[in-house]
């Protein structure tokens, strides 16, 4: 799927139309990847962070080599990476996409950092010839997310002559939603966004299975998440479910641990239903596909 039709300008800037240069590869390759972090135990994390999660890092693992490597949501001016005073890598995951694969895209930024010298931002370069994926770069351990509640872990021990990192951070740290992370689930994070708080919870099961699941749940009246919630809808993003729940402004993160572990169990023993669904049920279940946004 070419991000720009085949008779214009090729984004990799080599003057040629698209179709002549990078729209050449095989077709599979231009297929947009609608499930980039697949394969990966963590997968559910990778999305989260990308999509939900403002300020967060996370150290990785390189299969073949030892250089030290942190994920970072975001990095400044919008950089894909960025290699710091003492050599270690900051790779940033929410870049725009060049391609139809972003697992793609940030296998390529990875690799011009781990080439580039000390001190040096990795700038985007137009669309990535064929090579690894981030599966074949990185060791499959789970992730260790850490919040922050800014960006200032940027300048840490680095150099910015003119002040535009700097600058950079101060807007990005403007925007920061509070946000934290829940401990009896994975991947479902607890934010304020006034006059309410919100519950955005990453889901690892197929789409059909699980949104027969919730339907179940919504006729029982067990879709919640504690008292005085509210199942706003879902949206996909990069090919899994992202069920957002409204809930009060006073609703702090700790008091979801329990409600939202119990909502996993009846979760569970809904998805494990062999049941058809009842009338009431389909009729849920067209609702609550009629609250479902993808992100592209």
């Amino acid at each position: 799927m070419p991000v720009v039709g085949a008779r214009e300008p090729c984004p990799c800037g080599s003057g040629k139309r698209y179709k002549a240069c990078h729209g050449r590869a095989r077709g599979e390759d231009r297929r947009l990847v609608t499930r980039p972090f697949e394969g990966r135990t963590d997968e559910t994390e990778w999305v989260a962070l990308r999509e939900v999660v403002p300020a967060a890092t996370a150290p990785l693992r390189l299969r073949d080599d030892e250089r030290e490597v942190t994920l970072s949501t975001v990095l400044p001016l919008a950089w894909p990476a960025l290699v710091r005073a003492d050599g270690t890598v900051l790779l940033g995951l929410q870049v725009q996409s060049r391609s139809s694969d972003v697992s793609r895209d940030l296998a390529a930024a990875l690799q011009q950092a781990l080439a580039a010298p000390p001190g040096t931002p990795v700038v985007p370069t137009g669309l990535p010839g064929p090579g690894p994926r981030l599966q074949d770069l990185l060791a499959d351990d789970p992730i260790e997310v850490t919040l922050h509640d800014g960006f200032d872990y940027w300048v840490e021990g680095a150099a910015d002559p003119d002040g535009a990192v700097a600058a950079s951070m101060e807007r990005a740290n403007a925007s920061v939603i509070p946000t934290a992370r829940l401990e009896s689930v994975r991947s479902a994070y607890w934010c304020r966004m006034a006059p309410k708080t919100h519950l955005r919870w990453v889901l690892p099961e197929q789409e059909e299975p699980l949104l027969d699941a919730m339907a179940r749940l919504a006729v029982a009246g067990s879709l919640g998440i504690g008292p005085d919630s509210r199942y706003v809808g879902s949206f996909r993003a990069h090919g899994l479910l992202v069920p957002v729940w409204d809930l009060p402004g006073d609703r702090e993160a700790d008091a979801l641990e329990e409600p939202a572990a119990v909502l996993r169990t009846r979760l569970d023993e809904a998805l494990a239903s062999p049941r058809a669904l009842t009338g009431d049920e389909r009729r849920a279940r067209a609702g609550l596909l009629s609250r479902q946004l993808t992100l592209r």
